[in-house]
C-alpha cells in the first residue's frame, strides 16, 4: 500500500543496473568483481592522518555552507594550475557531499519541469535518475563504438529542441573509459553558444588519463561562463568512501546552487573537507603512482579482452575497458549473468548506461592485477564454451 503514496518521479524510476546486479554478488563467494567503479587502493596516509588530525582536534562543527574558504582557495587554484580555468573561490566554488551532489545542485538549479536535458551515453546510470527527479526529460544521444565512444556533434544538434535547456557530458567517461577530443568538444560547445544552453561537465575522472591531457570544458573559449564543472576526490585521491566532491560554475549560477545545497545538505563533512585539502597540497605523488599501476592494469584487460575474443577499443582514461560481446551471441544481461554464475567473475551490463552501452559489458581494472590475469582466464574458458 505505501508505494501508492510516492510521487510519480520517485515511483518511475529505474533501479540502478549497476546496484541491482551486485546485491547478487554480495551473497555469492570466490567473486572476481570486475564491476564496482571505485579505487581498490586506501586513501593516501598523509590525507588519512589530516582526517584524523581533525578529529582528534576537535574540528566537529559546521562550516561555511559552500565550505571551508581554504579548501575552496585550494580547489580553485588546482584548476587554474590544470587547466587555466579562473574561478573566485568565495562565490563560483561550492563543496559537496561528493560528485553525485554537485550534479544534482546542477540539475536542481536549472530546471523546470519538463525542461530537457540532452545527455551523452553510455554514462553513469545517474545521470538520467537525477534529470527524471528535478522534473527534467533526459534525451540520450548514444556514442559509438567506430567513433571510439567520442562524442557526434551532428546526433548532439539533432536532439536539441525548444524545450532543452542543458547538455550533460562526462569525459573521461564511465563506463567506456573514452576521452573526448577537443575537436569534438568544439563543436559541443558552438552548440552550445548558439541555442543559448548550459554544459553540466562531470570531470571526475579528468587525473585518471593516460598518454594525452585532459581537455576542460569550461577551460574551452566562451564556455566558463555557460559551464558547470563537477569534480570531486573520489576517484584521484582514493576518497571514495569520504564523500566529498565540488562544483564551479559563474555567480549567477552557483548562487542558486548554493541555495539547494544550503536547504537540503547544509554543508559537507567537515573532516572530509580537512582530508580533501591535504589532497590537493600533498597528495600529487599518490595521484601519480596510482595512475601509473592503473595503467599497467589497464594494458593487461584490453589486451587480454582482445586475445579471447571481445573486440575492446583502448579506453584512455578512466578505469574501464568495454569489450563489445556481440560475438558471443548474448545479450549483455546474460552474458553478465552466466558470467557471473558460471566463471564468478563479476562484470556490469552495457545496457545499464543507457543508449549504446547495449551490446557491451563494463570491466573495471581499479582491483588488482593478479585478479585481473584471474578474471581474464575464467572468462576466456567462458567465452570458448559458448563458441
Amino acid at each position: 500500500m505505501g508505494s501508492s503514496y510516492l510521487s510519480q518521479r520517485v515511483a518511475g524510476l529505474k533501479p540502478s543496473g549497476i546496484r541491482k546486479f551486485f546485491d547478487i554478488v554480495s551473497t555469492m563467494h570466490d567473486v572476481i568483481s570486475l564491476g564496482i567503479g571505485e579505487p581498490d587502493f586506501t586513501t593516501p596516509p598523509p590525507i588519512l592522518q589530516a582526517g584524523i588530525h581533525s578529529l582528534q582536534s576537535g574540528e566537529t562543527h559546521y562550516t561555511s555552507n559552500a565550505g571551508i574558504l581554504e579548501l575552496r582557495q585550494e580547489i580553485a587554484k588546482h584548476l587554474y594550475n590544470l587547466y587555466g580555468v579562473s574561478y573566485n573561490p568565495e562565490n563560483e566554488v561550492v563543496v559537496t557531499v561528493g560528485g553525485s551532489e554537485a550534479l544534482y545542485l546542477s540539475l536542481t538549479a536549472l530546471l523546470d519541469p519538463g525542461d530537457e536535458v540532452i545527455v551523452i551515453t553510455p554514462c553513469f546510470v545517474a545521470y538520467q535518475a537525477g534529470v527524471q527527479l528535478a522534473g527534467g526529460v533526459a534525451v540520450e544521444v548514444p556514442c559509438r563504438l567506430e567513433n571510439n565512444f567520442d562524442i557526434d556533434p551532428d546526433d548532439v544538434r539533432a536532439a536539441v529542441t525548444p524545450r532543452t535547456r542543458a547538455i550533460l557530458l562526462s569525459f573521461p567517461n564511465n563506463p567506456t573509459g573514452a576521452v573526448a577530443s577537443r575537436e569534438r568538444l568544439m563543436e559541443v560547445a558552438r552548440i552550445a553558444e548558439e541555442y543559448d544552453l548550459i554544459v553540466i561537465s562531470d570531470e571526475i575522472y579528468a587525473r585518471l588519463v593516460y598518454g594525452n591531457d585532459h581537455v576542460c570544458f569550461a577551460a574551452l573559449p566562451g564556455m566558463r561562463e555557460r559551464t558547470i564543472l563537477v569534480n570531486g576526490f573520489s576517484k584521484a585521491y582514493a576518497m571514495t568512501g569520504w564523500r566529498i566532491g565540488y562544483a564551479a560554475a559563474p555567480e549567477g549560477i552557483m548562487s542558486g546552487m548554493a541555495r539547494v545545497h544550503q536547504y537540503s545538505l547544509m554543508c559537507s563533512s567537515t573532516t572530509a573537507q580537512k582530508a580533501a585539502y591535504h589532497a590537493l597540497t600533498v597528495g600529487e605523488p599518490y595521484v601519480q603512482q596510482m595512475v601509473a599501476e592503473y595503467d599497467r592494469r589497464r594494458r593487461l584487460i584490453v589486451d587480454g579482452l582482445n586475445a579471447i575474443g571481445l573486440q575492446t577499443f583502448e579506453p584512455c582514461g578512466a578505469f574501464y575497458a568495454f569489450p563489445y560481446i556481440g560475438s558471443t551471441g548474448l545479450d549483455d544481461e546474460t552474458f553478465a549473468n552466466r558470467l557471473l554464475m558460471e566463471e564468478r567473475v563479476a562484470v556490469v551490463p552495457g545496457s545499464a548506461f543507457g543508449k549504446g552501452g547495449e551490446g557491451f559489458v563494463r570491466c573495471s581494472y581499479a582491483t588488482a592485477y593478479e585478479k585481473i590475469e584471474e578474471a581474464l582466464e575464467r572468462m576466456g574458458r567462458f567465452v570458448n564454451r559458448l563458441r
